[in-house]
């Protein structure tokens, strides 16, 4: 197991090995735990399997919403779990200041607020349980540099894909990462920076740049959806071997493109959302006994690279098993 790996599993079982939790409320019920995702797609669903997992140790009741994006459902799930009586709220929120209100009102009627992936600012949280996002853009960006250097003599154009309107917070931290490492190089510039998180807009999006940009050397996504549409836009343009992807978040897709021989997608840094979403509800188990619960948990990246294929086949093995 490598140190980073015994770091995550380390933690994880220190948790498990904490005194058992109460398993009904006074009235003889289950507790309610209430885990909100904010997009449907194969991170969350995995932060949902960790969720459940963690729910089904500690006995207690998980109710599973997404507030898709949407500001307006978010509030509106939040106030129906308040008027509910859950015990527990773990949620991703979608801005670190327009979902601090609700989460607030939350708190001030006893609910335990634990946030994942990202934060709000305030004090509703008792814990925070994310990803090191800036390490993520930087793992990525070590590894382009790496590419650049080997492969492209150390010159290089890249256009990027974010989410900045999405989550702002979260995107720019990526994007600075990234950024830091491959600046380094005094022959590398930027030649493009769009918003691109969701597969099909990125298709659009790399595409229109591979087209406005002809000598381009290669795309870094900071999110799964946008690394999936740039490597699919490189596959349309014909461009295969010539530019290559580097990207952010990992999933089946991701870790196929990986291995194919077409050799487009190069390298990602993903994230371990199963362990995300165990460790928040685990957190909010806690808090709910009355036990101190560490502030804020980051957890390290894991680099799947197309120079280590057993790793990326080791990973998409995992994948599976945590999907069943």
């Amino acid at each position: 197991m490598k140190p980073r790996t015994l770091l995550v599993a380390a933690t994880i079982l220190f948790l498990l090995a904490l005194p058992g939790c109460s398993r009904k409320s006074e009235d003889g019920a289950k507790k309610k735990i209430a885990g909100i995702v904010f997009q449907e797609d194969q991170f969350f669903r995995l932060v949902l399997f960790g969720m459940r997992d963690a729910a089904a140790q500690s006995g207690v009741e998980l109710l599973e919403a997404s507030s898709a994006g949407k500001p307006d459902k978010e509030i509106q799930l939040i106030n129906t779990y308040i008027a509910s009586n859950v015990k527990a709220i773990v949620i991703s929120p979608l801005s670190a200041t327009a979902s601090v209100s609700a989460l607030e009102r939350a708190r001030e009627k006893g609910i335990v607020i634990i946030t994942y992936n990202t934060n709000v600012g305030g004090r509703a949280p008792a814990a925070y349980i994310e990803s090191d996002q800036s390490d993520l853009g930087r793992s990525t960006g070590r590894a382009a540099r790496e590419y650049i250097e080997k492969q492209c003599g150390g010159k290089a154009t890249i256009a990027i894909l974010a989410f900045h309107s999405q989550s702002p917070e979260q995107s720019a931290l990526r994007v600075h990462g990234f950024k830091e490492e491959v600046g380094k190089l005094s022959g590398v510039s930027i030649v493009a920076e769009q918003d691109a998180w969701l597969a099909e807009q990125a298709v659009k999006k790399a595409g229109d740049i591979l087209t406005a940009h002809p000598g381009l050397t290669l795309f870094w996504a900071a999110n799964e959806g946008g690394t999936v549409g740039a490597v699919m836009a490189v596959k349309n343009a014909g461009k295969a071997g010539t530019v290559a992807v580097f990207g952010t978040d990992t999933g089946e897709q991701v870790a196929t493109f990986l291995l194919s021989d077409d050799n487009i997608l190069q390298a990602v840094t993903g994230q371990q959302p199963f362990e995300i979403g165990s460790l928040a509800v685990l957190s909010a188990v806690r808090a709910l006994k009355g036990e101190a619960v560490q502030p804020k948990v980051s957890l390290p990246g894991l680099l799947l690279s197309r120079q280590n294929p057993e790793a990326v086949r080791q990973f998409a093995a995992r994948l599976k098993e945590l999907s069943r």
